[in-house]
């Protein structure tokens, strides 16, 4: 399932954040493909270089967030961003937004790191983000349809039914020990951190004044 789309029709707001975001993911992006391999082991998260220089490895931290690993992944994180950012920045507002997408990308990066905390292998992609703007919106609009192509056909979906497959394949890819070179680890920490920081975060409706009689 690839998510084409969905409903605009009630957001308020021009997500500017989002749009910030996708911008500077390109823009790193191409700064990664003029600098070669070299800027990219060098400014990725490797576990072993954080446990060794703290400072260094926190700022890694963040330029890893904005990074990827060829042109399909980040067109595919930049969809899923297009898709479903827009609708939970309207609802978060923009500052909040900004602070929930950089929290979970934080929280994503440890979650593959506790996994293997000496590892030398390096990660790097906005997909623990994306993950927990994914669940911001699943609590937000569980119901909201999603268009998504399967196989030759684009069909509206439930937004539960759509983010919930993209999880659970996540879950079990971990859990199964799946050996593609994806961070799983990344995917579920940044997703349970959506789950939770959205609702600390989202707006609170103001409740109507009391008149006393």
């Amino acid at each position: 399932m690839l998510p084409l789309g969905d409903d605009n029709s009630t957001r308020r707001t021009i997500p500017v954040i989002t749009y910030l975001l996708i911008a500077a993911n390109f823009f790193v992006f191409f700064i990664q493909l003029a600098g070669g391999d070299a800027f990219t082991n060098d400014w990725m998260f490797v576990p072993a270089v954080y446990q060794a220089d703290h400072f260094f490895g926190w700022i890694t931290v963040f330029t890893s967030m904005f990074m990827h690993g060829g042109w399909l992944h980040i067109l595919g994180n930049m969809l899923y961003l297009w898709i479903f950012g827009d609708n939970v920045e309207d609802q978060l507002g923009h500052g909040r937004f900004l602070l929930f997408y950089l929290l979970c990308g934080v929280i994503a990066t440890f979650s593959q790191m506790a996994a293997d905390p000496y590892s030398q292998v390096g990660s790097l992609g906005a997909s623990g983000a994306i993950a927990g703007v994914l669940a911001a919106y699943l609590v937000l609009f569980p119901r909201q349809r999603v268009r998504v192509l399967v196989l030759n056909f684009v069909i509206p979906l439930p937004a539960i039914l759509v983010i919930g497959i993209w999880f659970a394949l996540q879950l079990f890819s971990q859990l199964g020990g799946a050996s593609d070179g994806v961070a799983y680890m990344a995917h579920i920490g940044g997703f349970l951190s959506g789950l939770v920081l959205v609702l600390i975060l989202r707006r609170r409706r103001s409740q109507p004044p009391v008149l006393p009689y």
